[in-house]
């Protein structure tokens, strides 16, 4: 595998080289064809170790690189539309961004991320957005899950992604709903097994002891991103370490009755002071979620806005913002979106919904590392129901809400790198 990427990168530069002074450019405004495709050319090029600049706010977020035979033909065959432009349009296109009283930048993309998908072995009854657009992008990852986060296994990976999930040990709070069926029957025995070989009494406590470590990794440099419950359920789970706030159904005992006054904020990301719901037939974690707030509105009114930041001195919520929308349909999950009011003072907002106060896209920094949630379960179907079958991507070639996770993941390959000129 090392020599067949050795003979592939040298087959590009020896493009590049011939091409002498051409380079692609793949515009990533309205008029791309295939923008989802579009991230995987990109970090197909970095990963055979050939620069790509991420021009930011040029264009939606276009990319630019040495032009060479090999990487055109991995555009055409991929449906990617793209230009060849001369070397004085490459370093004209970099002079005018470079200019102090333009909104844009161009960032170095370097090295391809390692990429770890947190998620169950066994078939759930639900997709994944970021599986599915990874895939679809042709993006590389490998599927992680407690054996591996526990046997100290993280650190081998750049980024992490949390499927849809609960660190609670609520099994999802589909208690009243599914707690007959047999999907939800296997993966309570599934849990119960790996957390007895693991050494832990309870689920809840095998999913803090993981969450634990995704907080070490995060605090070591790591790059965190996760959606829908994967967002709420985590930080949850941090604040109630050493509190049981699970009923007797999901642990075998009650929950402690002074639980929501013995909760810890400080030990978690992104919210603070929220109410824990603690009836174990409501499919709600806490009044974080602002999933009723968005029933009560028409589908054409749930849409959510994207803020602009200074791309020479915010590049970070820059780039995880590019987009050739900034105004985004909204979309259900178990965790919709948050209710502003909760979330802690230094945390960023970058989407929301401001007629709701509700917040859709968030950002921030923990140690040397990042994280990002983003409420809801999938960009590309409004209400995506358990049983659902996955979205089929080729219908969402062009979603903005999509583009939003893939910005995520092309972000460790920045390192916060700004280019100068």
């Amino acid at each position: 595998m090392k020599l067949k990427k050795v003979i592939l990168t040298l087959f590009i530069l020896c493009g590049c080289f011939i091409a002498n002074a051409s380079h692609i450019l793949i515009r990533m405004d309205e008029n791309q064809s295939n923008h989802l495709k579009a991230y995987g050319i990109a970090y197909w090029v970095i990963s055979n170790d050939v620069e790509v600049y991420w021009l930011l706010n040029y264009y939606g977020g276009s990319f630019m690189c040495k032009k060479s035979e090999t990487i055109e033909n991995e555009c055409i065959i991929r449906g990617v539309s793209y230009e060849i432009i001369p070397d004085a349009k490459s370093t004209a296109i970099l002079q005018e961004i470079a200019n102090p009283e333009v909104n844009k930048d161009a960032i170095k993309l370097e090295k391809a991320p390692k990429i770890a998908v947190y998620s169950p072995k066994s078939k759930q009854p639900w997709d994944d957005a970021v599986t599915l657009v990874l895939t679809y992008a042709e993006i590389p990852y490998e599927v992680i899950y407690d054996d591996e986060i526990m046997q100290g296994k993280l650190n081998l990976y750049d980024w992490l992604h949390l499927h849809h999930e609960d660190f609670t040990g609520q099994y999802g709070k589909f208690y009243r709903a599914y707690r007959n069926a047999p999907w939800y029957k296997q993966q309570v025995a599934e849990f119960e097994e790996t957390a007895k070989r693991l050494g832990f009494n309870k689920v809840s406590d095998l999913k803090l002891g993981v969450g634990i470590k995704i907080k070490e990794y995060t605090a070591g440099g790591g790059f965190l991103f996760t959606m829908c419950s994967g967002t709420d359920s985590y930080d949850i789970a941090l604040a109630a370490e050493g509190v049981d706030i699970c009923e007797s159904m999901f642990d075998g005992d009650p929950a402690d009755p002074n639980a929501q006054n013995k909760l810890d904020f400080s030990n978690s990301f992104a919210f603070k002071d929220y109410i824990l719901d603690r009836n174990p037939m409501n499919y709600e974690f806490s009044t974080i979620d602002g999933t009723l707030l968005h029933s009560a509105i028409p589908e054409e009114k749930d849409k959510f806005t994207l803020f602009d930041f200074s791309a020479k001195w915010d590049p970070i919520p820059t780039m995880l913002c590019q987009n050739h929308e900034t105004i985004i349909d909204g979309f259900f999950g178990q965790t919709t979106s948050y209710n502003k009011k909760y979330i802690k003072p230094e945390v960023l907002i970058m989407g929301e919904n401001k007629a709701l106060n509700t917040a859709k896209y968030i950002h921030g920094e923990f140690g040397k590392g990042q994280w990002t949630f983003y409420g809801g379960h999938d960009p590309g179907d409004y209400r995506h129901l358990v049983g659902d079958p996955p979205t089929d991507l080729n219908l969402h070639a062009n979603s903005p809400g999509y583009r939003l996770i893939l910005n995520n993941i092309l972000f460790p390959a920045a390192k916060k790198k700004k280019q100068k000129t």
